[in-house]
């Protein structure tokens, strides 16, 4: 029989049986090996609040700390909600990770104002 995924949409390699999880969206019984897992990093204020937080701190510099969500999704939620996309039938054999996109920082590279008067 012909099967569309060589891992027949999971990850369970030997085991008999996984446990269920319950889809954060719907609530729907899903394998955990068979569910879409992403972590959702957050700040524990938002911005404005952070400000705020600031001007009223002692410490001149405080990191405040991420919260660490770990999303569990059904196969369907995750289509529906964009999270992985449905690929053709060539490009399911890339199982290569998606390439990440971190946003840099770029640094000044005119000259300080001060520096320029006095020159």
């Amino acid at each position: 029989m012909t099967v569309k995924r060589r891992n027949h949409g999971r990850s369970k390699k030997g085991r008999g049986h996984v446990k269920l999880i319950r889809c954060d969206n719907c609530f729907q019984a899903c394998p955990k090996d068979k569910a879409i897992k992403r972590f959702n990093v957050r700040n524990m204020i938002e911005a404005a609040a952070k400000r705020d937080m600031a001007e009223a701190s002692v410490y001149e510099s405080y990191d405040v700390p991420k919260v660490y969500y770990k999303l569990q999704h059904c196969v369907g939620c995750a289509i529906h909600g964009r999270i992985v996309r449905v690929r053709s039938r060539v490009n399911r054999r890339n199982r290569a990770p998606p390439p990440r996109f971190r946003q840099e920082f770029k640094k000044p590279t005119g000259a300080p104002a001060a520096v320029k008067a006095s020159a």
